[in-house]
């Protein structure tokens, strides 16, 4: 019996074959696709109806790196899952699909019946969009869908009230956000950003990451010494902001500074999303900013940091050029969003400017190893949000010991004009003054981090124009909870976050 359950498993390539023979043979080709994280009652009875439509049942399911459904998931191995599906009566055969959709199997396989539950059966109710082009192809095959109308579970669902997948104060606060609001009243605000014009203003930084193998210590230097593997340059600082905010933004104009020498103009252009439109300055004599590290690929821990940085001021021809071209632009949007990491690109004009003409103004200034103490948040008169972190906020009014309570609702408020802070606090969460009012904790999501270098700006990326277009600031921030506890299980911008990702993962967070 075992051997006969494992004999089920097969490649999608044996599958295409085994589905092959039986049109041949005028035998009707059942498909399913899907996660199958935790199979349930529901996931047989919608596999035994399916049965019902033909002569053989093949049901794919996702590979584990592919199943978009937030940290921690899937909660069994694709491994477990196949094993699981291939010991019902009514699968005839299990395989695993190295894709991120259905499209590929169903290409492959051309079914004559592709079986989806009945959530799907409007189609402008999925989430992923993924429902018309299976549907699509399945009819290019001269297949036809079929819904099946039985009892519904969702695996999501029966694993956040039955498992601990997140911290003990996150549970907490999901089951308390599910009771207040509804998917779609939380999901509303970020399809509503299509229509959203931002403009990006900030230091382009190209993350370089060397990985190496750490050899010891010389026995004529006090150094350690280390073995070159391989390198991945990234794009970051304002350019990792940019591809975020524009997975839902209609379209982001981004202002930023490449050096003249070695601009890596093509690389950053390719890299783009395609509703970014880049708006380059140059400094001249310099190249584009590179901060390259030195990693242990063993648990990506960072040895070292060079940084190919210059930031002195603009030259005064070049700072007028850029400044101009703000000034003349910026009520042209809807949200202005400022990464400003010091690096000698935004001076006292253009954050006049930015101060005094944005329609909706979003500031992160950012405090690192080249400006510490130099780049606070305060040169900033005026925003209407404020994202920092807890030492940035810290340092921004001199004061290390106070509660950050009284950091930002006494002192911070008092030397800017802002109605909106967000601080936040690694593995405890975010904290939200709103309109001023006091601060609120949002829990993080995940309390185990890959690598945290960009999860701050990609919080920042998604909750800015969130705020922007009338988003309740809690919510904004739950948002960016959730997308920087996306943002830490991966190395670099290695993967870029999709809107199509974070939709799934915030539809498993509420279910």
């Amino acid at each position: 019996m075992v051997d006969r359950m494992f004999e089920k498993i097969k490649s999608i390539d044996e599958l295409e074959a085994i589905a092959e023979r039986a049109r041949r043979e005028r035998r009707k080709i059942v498909l399913a696709h899907g996660v199958f994280d935790i199979l349930h009652i529901g996931h047989k009875r919608h596999l035994d109806i399916g049965k019902q439509h033909g002569d053989i049942l093949i049901v794919t399911i996702t590979t584990d790196l592919l199943v978009n459904k937030g940290p921690g998931r899937p909660i069994f191995s694709e491994k477990l899952r196949a094993e699981m599906l291939a010991g019902l009566a009514s699968v005839d055969f299990v395989g695993i699909s190295s894709n991120p959709g259905a499209e590929y199997v169903i290409d492959k396989i051309r079914p004559d019946i592709y079986l989806k539950g009945s959530e799907y059966s409007v189609e402008e109710n999925d989430v992923t969009g993924r429902i018309t082009t299976e549907r699509v192809g399945v009819e290019r095959h001269g297949g036809k869908v079929v819904f099946t109308e039985d009892i519904t579970f969702s695996s999501s669902s029966l694993a956040n009230r039955v498992l601990q997948l997140y911290p003990d104060e996150a549970n907490q606060y999901l089951k308390d956000l599910r009771s207040r609001i509804s998917l779609q009243e939380l999901l509303a605000p970020l399809r509503a950003l299509q229509n959203t014009r931002c403009l990006v203003v900030g230091d382009s930084i190209l993350d370089e990451y060397v990985y190496v193998e750490p050899l010891g210590k010389p026995s004529k230097e006090n150094i350690i010494a280390t073995r070159y593997r391989e390198r991945e340059v990234f794009c970051g600082g304002v350019l990792a902001t940019a591809n975020l905010t524009a997975q839902f933004c209609g379209s982001v104009d981004l202002v930023t500074l490449l050096g003249s020498t070695e601009s890596h103009e093509e690389f950053i252009r390719s890299s783009l999303a395609p509703n970014i439109n880049l708006v380059p300055f140059f400094r001249e004599g310099a190249q584009t900013t590179v901060k390259s590290r030195l990693v242990d690929p063993g648990y990506i821990k960072k040895l070292i940091e060079v940084a190919y940085l210059a930031d002195a001021l603009l030259p005064p021809e070049t700072q007028d050029e850029l400044n101009s071209w703000v000034e003349k632009e910026i009520e042209n949007y809807d949200v202005v969003i400022v990464n400003d990491f010091g690096h000698g690109m935004i001076d006292e004009t253009l954050i006049d400017i930015l101060c005094s003409k944005a329609k909706f103004l979003a500031v992160n200034a950012q405090t690192n190893s080249a400006n510490r103490g130099y780049n606070l948040v305060t040169k900033y008169p005026r925003a209407d949000l404020v994202c920092i972190d807890e030492p940035e906020a810290r340092l921004a009014v001199a004061d290390r010991n106070s509660p950050i309570e009284r950091i930002v609702c006494e002192k911070l408020k008092r030397r800017m004009n802002c109605r909106n802070f967000i601080i936040t606090h690694g593995k405890l969460g975010c904290l939200v003054a709103k309109d001023c009012g006091a601060l609120h904790r949002i829990p993080a999501l995940i309390d185990e981090a890959i690598d945290t270098i960009g999860a701050g700006d990609a919080f920042f990326s998604v909750a800015a124009p969130l705020v922007g277009s009338g988003c309740d600031p809690f919510l904004a921030a739950f948002v960016g909870n959730a997308v920087g506890a996306m943002k830490v299980r991966i190395v670099g911008q290695r993967h870029q976050i999709s809107s199509a990702e974070v939709v799934k993962y915030l539809t498993s967070l509420l279910k």
